[in-house]
């Protein structure tokens, strides 16, 4: 094995704008955790798992900000993207503590950017 490695430059995203979310087991991640009831796991369990929901959803927002810089700026669905990315951006700031209601307000939060994209992905309806 080699001691030297490769420091990738990539200021504008466009590696990991190829690259798909992993999005099926991140949103059954957020289904068992917006399910929890009473759990009984360790802070560290906790937190682990709102660290695994928190990557992503600054995976999810790097798409919607992508998708919402495309569009033109009459479309109002950009605008909406906007909003919906500056509250990421302030919950994401948050730190992390190992409770329950950390990881739920992080699966809540990449539930919401999941469907904001999914809103900028879909297909504009035809104006009649």
């Amino acid at each position: 094995m080699s001691d030297t490695y490769v420091v990738l430059h990539d200021p504008q995203g466009l590696i990991e704008a190829e690259l798909p979310l992993d999005r099926a087991p991140h949103e059954a991640l957020v289904i068992a955790v917006l399910a929890w009831n009473d759990p009984d796991l360790a802070p560290s369990d906790y937190e682990q798992i709102a660290l695994q929901l928190t990557g992503h959803a600054r995976a999810v927002a790097a798409d919607v900000r992508r998708h919402a810089a495309a569009l033109p700026k009459s479309d109002g669905r950009g605008a909406l993207a906007e909003v919906v990315l500056r509250e990421a951006d302030g919950r994401l700031s948050a730190p992390l503590e190992g409770t329950a209601r950390c990881a739920q307000n992080r699966a809540r939060l990449v539930q919401a950017l999941y469907t904001r994209l999914d809103r900028l992905t879909e297909p504009v309806p035809a104006a009649t």
